[in-house]
């Protein structure tokens, strides 16, 4: 038995499911083929989302696969690692603000509903006991969403893909916000979250290949 959980000949596993649920591939790889075909976003779009949503996923066969359809699509290291960062500072962002429910813990006062539109006043909480940190992830979100390889525009498709990858419906509303100020459309947003719905699934069905490995060792 390989003690190598992660070893990329793993996936030569997933051939066996188009005998072991062949149906569910099938519809399955026809679902996926939708979602990364040209639309509003372009496949190199796509892929570059891709690529920001597995490192959400923590998936090491996506992260593989779709950085290397992203190459193959014309995406640069430098736009992959924009992406990625992309991703990094959502993910900060939906930890600082949850940081309300604290907040709310605390007060005996506080609304019943966990998620109000209006708790995010509350950050300054987080600001005033915190200070040196909270300006130092703002300055990194910043950072993370400016114009870089990748246009402010792109950025703000991704955060929104990450923020629904991420549930976090602070994030959803603050991204999706600011998506709408850099003039993304609705069909953009709305290929841009198939992509993450396509990657999270895809995140399962990979690890299959370990599900099967496991079973027949």
């Amino acid at each position: 038995m390989s003690t190598d959980l992660y070893a990329k000949e793993n996936v030569q596993n997933l051939a066996q499911l188009k005998d072991l649920a062949p149906e569910q591939l099938k519809a399955f790889s026809d679902f996926n083929a939708a979602v990364f075909k040209d639309g509003a976003l372009s496949k190199k779009e796509k892929e570059i989302i891709a690529v920001a949503i597995t490192h959400v996923t923590q998936c090491p066969y996506c992260i593989d696969a779709h950085t290397k359809a992203a190459k193959k699509a014309g995406a640069t290291l430098e736009e992959l690692a924009e992406a990625v960062f992309v991703t990094v500072a959502v993910e900060a962002g939906g930890t600082v603000t949850h940081s309300t429910h604290v907040h709310n813990a605390k007060d005996k006062e506080a609304s019943d509903v966990l998620y109000a539109r209006s708790n995010l006043k509350n950050l300054g909480q987080l600001g005033k006991f915190a200070p040196d940190g909270f300006k130092g992830y703002q300055a990194f979100s910043a950072a993370a969403t400016k114009t870089g390889k990748l246009s402010t525009k792109f950025k703000e498709i991704i955060s929104v893909a990450v923020a629904n990858a991420t549930q976090c419906p602070y994030c959803i509303d603050v991204h999706t916000k600011n998506a709408d100020k850099q003039g993304v459309t609705s069909e953009e947003l709305a290929e841009a979250i198939m992509v993450a719905s396509a990657v999270r699934a895809g995140g399962s069905y990979a690890h299959m290949a370990n599900m099967i490995q496991s079973y027949q060792d």
